[in-house]
């Protein structure tokens, strides 16, 4: 008999259920719940969990193609690499536990998505992050970034796993709300991809890993609300993460899997062992029986409600094949790692958990998931910017407004951060940070994985729609100005609050635009997050939907970096320029003006033109290669005069356009590279339809603007590096 405790409507509402969705819940129940019941509906009907708000718009998204080998719906995507091999890879979000913790909040950001992918059967390779951080003149801001980047460097360098790419930038619109979305990359076989759907009754269920405790209860429904300013009393529900047991955890898994005596496997994330039981067992259309009693727990006197909610982490929940749980216990004391039996698979299709010898849960699982509520909330879309002309915009001579983005918070070099990172460990990595994408060797054979993380919330405020288009397209230029085939993304879709139309607008607009990029580029979405909510007392973030795209080299020797290593070589810029100033770095950090449309895309000038560069890439015709984005051409010149040590001399902007449009306009679908066959660059651009024109030539010492002009690079140097270590200290 299920133990009754009175639900007040006041509880009912510290659950964050409504009115209506409570109603549901008694419809399914045909009863009162228990607390423990409620917390399940809680946390599985969270917008963190059940993408209520945006599961209408995410199934927009393209998400087949023929490398694909598991599309959303999993722990993590997979793509066919060839060699029976796959790319397994996700990328999730930490942002609410991060500004609340920031240690801790970044760690365990890290651990999970660890998890999710060494889940699937895969050997995580890599590891990236894309941070937003506030107004560096808040006087919070210097305490997230030194804490999240500790987080992150704490774990990932102790699981031994390379941090190898990222982006990291500042705006006021993230000073209540920060943003940590954390990518991993792995490696499986091909035909050994684990899932995680409940086969087989009569099937044992073993809880593996850490023990349970009291940490991060309630942290799915605290990921599901705005901030306020009592937002640090939330501290209890950021988990608490140990990178060592996590390592033990992922050899031990790997080494079960190689047994081939796993029926099923799901990481305890958010929701705890609530999610993983719930979600194997609806994936399975089957019911899961739970002994509390038999959970390694590390406090005393722990509820039902508290082991079920609890998100403790390095944890994994199995279902393993008939008498394979000694199996699984070998292997996991081997490992000093708790194996506990806690259940079966049955084929009630109800979740029901006991504690103390009496069941506190019984709930139908199948309408718990297929029932939990979906809206398609009131959206209006955001205002038509106005185009910026060049003419009215404010003018300064180029070598200082150089001098002025290059030391800017998001422009400035991020080696403060990435030097907390170890991105060689594993000897595979092959560009290492401070590119357009880093590139993994995959061993023991010829190929290397290309991975990068990209967004332009500037973009994506000013036009969503072109926003959302520009984060995809910008992560395939990434990787293809590497040499990489770009072959599918992960998203991590980051906005405020979706019952506010104009936010929901946001939402929309961007999964549109993405949408319509991955369809043109063939590069489809494999796994994704949604996070919303993320705004402190009404104020929202910028809209932030983040793109991790990861594309393939068969030949790893045929990668190129930015760098301009020698003298005497052409720069040739491939793509047309207009000198498009609205929504701008340069109208942003020179003129102090965050208006006008953004540039537009053209998708189908985006695939010509990136064709041509990876085929110019691939047969040898460029040393270097960087795609044009924030900053524009003079920007990104510089930034591979350094990252080489070689400067340049460059010739006069072309008539028609003025200066500072051509130096520093956002036009898209442009890239930079460095030749000693300039005629070959350029006949092969005409032969492809894609404008190109020789634009300088490498030069030690300096950047040297035709008609007047020049910095050393030292100076130069000083000021790109200068900006971050200066401000932390």
């Amino acid at each position: 008999m299920i133990r009754n405790t009175k639900i007040t409507a006041e509880v009912v509402k510290e659950h964050g259920l409504t009115e209506d969705e409570y109603a549901l819940l008694l419809k399914i129940m045909d009863r009162e719940p228990t607390l423990a019941e409620l917390g399940i509906f809680s946390v599985m009907w969270s917008e963190h969990c059940s993408y209520k708000s945006s599961r209408v718009w995410l199934k927009t998204f393209p998400t087949s193609g023929p490398k694909v080998l598991q599309g959303p719906g999993e722990n993590a995507g997979a793509v066919d690499i060839g060699d029976g091999l796959a790319a397994v890879f996700k990328i999730e979000s930490h942002n609410h536990p991060s500004f609340i913790e920031p240690y801790q909040g970044a760690a365990t950001g890290v651990g999970g998505i660890l998890r999710d992918v060494f889940t699937m059967g895969a050997r995580p390779i890599a590891n990236l992050n894309a941070l937003r951080f506030g107004d560096p003149k808040h006087p919070k801001t210097k305490h997230l970034v030194s804490g999240v980047v500790a987080g992150i460097g704490g774990y990932g360098n102790c699981v031994g796993v390379p941090t190898v790419a990222g982006e990291t930038n500042f705006h006021p619109s993230y000073n209540g709300n920060i943003l940590v979305n954390a990518m991993t990359v792995g490696l499986a076989r091909a035909d050994r991809i684990f899932k995680a759907a409940a086969r087989g009754p009569g099937n044992r269920v073993l809880y593996v890993g850490a023990k349970t405790g009291r940490d991060g209860i309630h942290g799915a429904t605290m990921a599901s609300a705005e901030f306020t300013e009592e937002s640090e009393a939330k501290r209890p529900t950021v988990q608490v993460g140990d990178p060592f047991t996590e390592k033990l955890l992922l050899e031990a898994c790997l080494e079960l899997m190689a047994e081939d005596a796993i029926v099923a496997i799901q990481d305890m994330g958010a929701a705890g062992l609530t999610s993983s039981s719930v979600e194997m067992a609806a994936r399975g259309g089957l019911g899961i029986d739970l002994d509390l009693d038999r959970v390694p727990v590390r406090e005393t006197g722990m509820t039902a409600y508290e082991i079920m909610l609890s998100e403790s982490q390095e944890r994994m929940l199995l279902i393993v094949k008939p008498g394979a749980e000694k199996v699984a216990e070998r292997i996991f004391a081997k490992w000093e790692l708790d194996c506990a039996d806690i259940g079966e698979v049955t084929t009630t299709g109800h979740l029901v958990v006991s504690k103390n010898g009496k069941v506190e849960i019984d709930i139908p699982v199948a309408p718990l998931v297929d029932q939990s509520p979906l809206y398609r909330r009131p959206h209006v879309p955001s205002p038509k910017r106005p185009e910026i002309k060049a003419a009215n915009t404010k003018v300064v001579d180029p070598i200082e407004a150089l001098k002025k983005l290059m030391g800017c918070p998001d422009l400035a070099s991020k080696r403060w951060i990435w030097d907390q990172y170890d991105h060689l460990v594993g000897n595979d990595t092959i560009q290492t940070p401070g590119g357009d994408a880093a590139v993994v060797r995959v061993r023991d054979t010829r190929k290397a994985l290309a991975m990068v993380v990209d967004c332009t919330p500037r973009y994506c405020l000013a036009d969503p729609k072109t926003g959302g288009a520009q984060a995809v397209v910008e992560t395939w230029r990434n990787l293809t100005a590497v040499g990489a085939e770009p072959i599918a993304i992960t998203d991590n879709l980051n906005f405020g609050n979706p019952e506010r139309p104009e936010i929901m607008g946001q939402i929309v607009g961007c999964i549109e635009g993405m949408g319509e990029a991955c369809r043109a580029l063939d590069y489809p979405v494999i796994s994704g997050n949604v996070s919303l909510y993320n705004e402190t007392n009404g104020q929202a973030i910028l809209p932030t939907p983040v793109v991790g795209g990861v594309g393939l080299l068969d030949e790893y020797t045929q990668t190129v970096g930015i760098g301009l290593r020698e003298p005497g070589r052409a720069l040739v810029l491939i793509g047309e320029t207009k000198g498009w100033l609205g929504a701008s770095l340069y109208l942003r950090e020179i003129a102090g003006w965050e208006e006008g449309a953004p540039p537009p895309i053209d998708l189908k000038r985006e695939r010509k033109t990136g064709d041509l560069v990876r085929s110019l890439i691939r047969t040898g015709k460029v040393a270097a290669c960087h795609d044009l984005s924030d900053g524009g051409l003079l920007v990104a010149i510089a930034e591979m005069a350094l990252a080489g040590g070689t400067g340049a001399m460059l010739a006069a902007p072309p008539k028609g356009i003025p200066a500072h449009a051509w130096w520093f306009g956002e036009d898209q679908a442009r890239y930079v590279v460095g030749t000693s066959n300039a005629e070959a660059v350029l006949a092969a651009a005409k032969a492809a339809g894609v404008p190109a024109r020789i634009v300088g030539e490498t030069a030690a010492g300096s950047l040297t603007l035709a008609g007047g002009g020049a910095i050393s690079l030292g100076e130069l140097r000083a000021i790109h590096e200068g900006w971050l270590p200066k401000y932390m200290s």
